[in-house]
């Protein structure tokens, strides 16, 4: 067992208050994530498949309201609420939002390396 402190665990994205810090865990990674009101997350994910995320993602919103658009609309999630959000989606933040997420880490290492640039044997 063991305890995850969001101040240990290393910012992989950093861009004004947008950030995304992530620990692989035996496979599993884990990510707390705060976005600003406004921050939308559609432009920086095109190129992937469908130009959306095609990592699952399971979790908790801590704070705010995120809207997750995917290919047949999309929902909102508020503060206290547990999440499943699968592959094909992109988030837009409607408020200062706050969650935590956990995600199979081959796959959204894939995700992390679009949106920072990194080749993926370049890291």
């Amino acid at each position: 067992m063991q305890s995850i402190p969001r101040q240990d665990v290393p910012v992989a994205i950093a861009d004004g208050e947008l950030e995304v810090r992530v620990r692989d865990v035996e496979g599993l990674m884990v990510g707390f994530v705060r976005l600003p009101a406004g921050a939308d997350l559609r432009p920086p994910l095109v190129g992937l498949p469908d130009d959306l995320c095609p990592c699952p993602h399971w979790g908790w919103m801590i704070k705010g309201r995120v809207r997750m658009h995917t290919r047949g609309g999309h929902q909102d999630f508020a503060a206290g609420e547990a999440f499943y959000w699968g592959p094909g989606h992109a988030p837009e933040a409607l408020e200062d939002s706050e969650y935590v997420d956990f995600s199979p880490t081959h796959e959204f290492q894939r995700v992390l390396d679009h949106l920072t640039g990194v080749a993926p044997a370049t890291r």
